[in-house]
C-alpha cells in the first residue's frame, strides 16, 4: 500500500520495473479475492461461515471461495512491511523516513476504520457497534512497526518469527471484563467484545499480535528487493522461503499436534482435504500464516517472470491504488444490497441473498471490471501528481 505506483507493462522492461510491478500485481490479485469474499458477505449471509469453517456443513464451492480469500490479509500486511522498507530506502534517512510515514499512515488507517469503513458496513451514525477489522489491524501494525523497525534487522526477524510460531501457545489465555489489561489482551489476541459505554461496543475482529509480526517480517524482507540487488538471487530466496513455508505447513499439519485445530478425515477424501486446509484466521494461526504467506511469496516470484507480468499487467493498476478500490467497493456493495433488498425483499430469512455460489463469482467478475477503470484512473493520478502528498494515503 505504501509503494509508489509503477506503470503498466507495455514493452519489455528492466528488472527493477518488473520487480516493482510484481508487487502491485500481487496486491491486485488479493484485492480481487477480497472482492469475492466481500460479495459473499453481502449476498450470501444466509449461509454463515464460521472460523474455522464447519467442513461437514459447508459446500465445497463456498469452502474454496473462502479459502482463496484467506490470502488477502496476510499478503496485504506482509507487502505493507516490505513497502515500508522500500519507501525508506529512497530517503536520506531510511529508518526515520519509514518510521514517520508508518506512524502517520497507521493513525490515518485507524481513524478511517472507525469512521468511513465502519459506516460502509453498518450505515449507522452514530454507531452502536464498531468492528475493528483489517484496516484497523493494518493501522495498528504500522504504528507498532514504526517503533520496532529501529531494532537490528536480525533481531526484528527473529522476534517476528517467534511470535508467528509461538503465539498459538497463548490460545488458552482468556480474559473477562473491561479493565485496561483485559482490553489490551482482547486487542492483541482474543477475539471478543469491549464495552465502551452503554451505547457503544467494540468487536476485536482482528486481534493484532500476529499481524504485527507479519508486517515486521515483511519489513525484514526489504533488502531482498534493493534496487542494486540480484534479481535471480531474490527469486531463489522467494522460492526457498515460500516453498519452505508451504512444506512446513504440510508437515506440521500432517502431525496434527500444534498450530491450529486438529483436522479430521470425515470418511471421504474431499472432506479430509478440506479439513486439512481448514485453518483459523481470527487470530491467524501458525498454520494459516505458513500456508498463506508461503503461497504469497511463491506468487511474488512467479509474477517477476516477464511473460506472467505481461499477462497480468492490469492487476498492477488495481494494486497501485488499493485503498481507493477498498473504500469504493464497500459503498458500491452496500448500495447494491440495499437496492436488491428493496426490489426483491428478504429472499433467505432475514437477508436478501443469491441461491448459488457461482453467482457470487459472476457478481465479482462484473464488479472487478466495473471498478477497474476508476481505480486505474486514480492510480495514474497518484503517479502523475507527486505534489499532492495526501494521495499517498489512498
Amino acid at each position: 500500500m505504501l509503494y509508489p505506483v509503477t506503470p503498466p507493462i507495455s514493452a519489455p522492461v528492466a528488472p527493477t520495473s518488473t520487480r516493482l510491478t510484481s508487487i502491485d500485481q500481487l496486491r491486485g490479485t488479493v484485492i480481487v479475492l477480497m472482492l469475492l469474499d466481500h460479495v459473499r458477505e453481502t449476498f450470501y449471509l444466509h449461509q454463515q461461515v464460521p472460523d474455522p469453517m464447519a467442513v461437514d456443513q459447508i459446500e465445497p464451492a463456498l469452502f474454496a471461495s473462502r479459502l482463496l480469500a484467506h490470502l488477502c490479509a496476510p499478503v496485504f500486511v506482509l507487502l505493507t512491511g516490505l513497502s515500508a522498507w522500500l519507501y525508506g530506502s529512497g530517503q536520506p534517512d531510511p529508518r526515520r523516513a519509514a518510521s514517520a510515514f508508518l506512524l502517520k499512515r497507521g493513525l490515518f488507517l485507524i481513524l478511517l476504520e472507525l469512521t468511513v469503513v465502519s459506516f460502509a458496513w453498518t450505515l449507522q451514525f452514530p454507531p452502536s457497534v464498531l468492528y475493528l477489522q483489517v484496516i484497523w489491524a493494518i493501522g495498528i501494525s504500522m504504528v507498532a512497526l514504526a517503533g520496532l523497525l529501529w531494532l537490528p534487522r536480525g533481531m526484528l526477524a527473529a522476534l517476528a518469527l517467534a511470535v508467528i510460531a509461538g503465539h498459538n501457545l497463548l490460545d488458552g489465555v482468556h480474559v473477562n471484563g473491561g479493565g485496561p489489561l483485559a482490553v489490551l489482551w482482547k486487542v492483541l489476541h482474543q477475539r471478543d467484545w469491549i464495552d465502551v459505554s452503554d451505547t457503544l461496543r467494540l468487536r476485536t475482529s482482528y486481534p493484532v499480535l500476529p499481524w504485527i509480526a507479519v508486517i515486521a517480517l515483511g519489513y525484514t524482507l526489504g533488502p531482498w528487493f534493493a534496487r542494486n540487488g540480484d534479481p535471480a538471487r531474490r527469486r531463489r530466496r522467494l522460492v526457498w522461503a515460500g516453498g519452505g513455508a508451504v512444506l512446513g505447513f504440510m508437515l506440521l499439519r500432517a502431525l496434527n499436534l500444534y498450530g491450529d485445530a486438529p483436522w479430521q478425515s470425515f470418511g471421504s477424501t474431499l472432506q479430509a482435504t478440506m479439513s486439512f486446509l481448514n485453518v483459523t484466521k481470527y487470530p491467524p494461526s501458525l498454520l494459516f500464516l505458513l500456508l498463506t504467506l508461503g503461497i504469497g511469496l511463491l506468487l511474488l516470484c512467479l509474477y517477476e517472470q516477464p511473460r506472467v507480468a505481461q499477462a497480468l499487467a492490469p492487476l498492477a493498476n488495481v494494486g497501485a491504488a488499493p485503498m481507493f478500490f477498498y473504500l469504493v467497493h464497500l459503498y458500491v456493495l452496500k448500495v447494491l444490497y440495499v437496492a436488491a433488498e428493496a426490489r426483491w425483499g428478504h429472499t433467505h430469512g432475514a437477508y436478501f441473498g443469491v441461491d448459488h455460489v457461482w453467482v457470487l463469482w459472476v457478481i465479482t467478475a462484473v464488479l472487478a471490471l466495473a471498478l477497474y477503470w476508476p481505480t486505474r484512473a486514480f492510480a495514474r493520478l497518484k503517479a502523475r501528481r507527486k505534489d499532492l502528498v495526501w494521495l499517498r494515503y489512498l
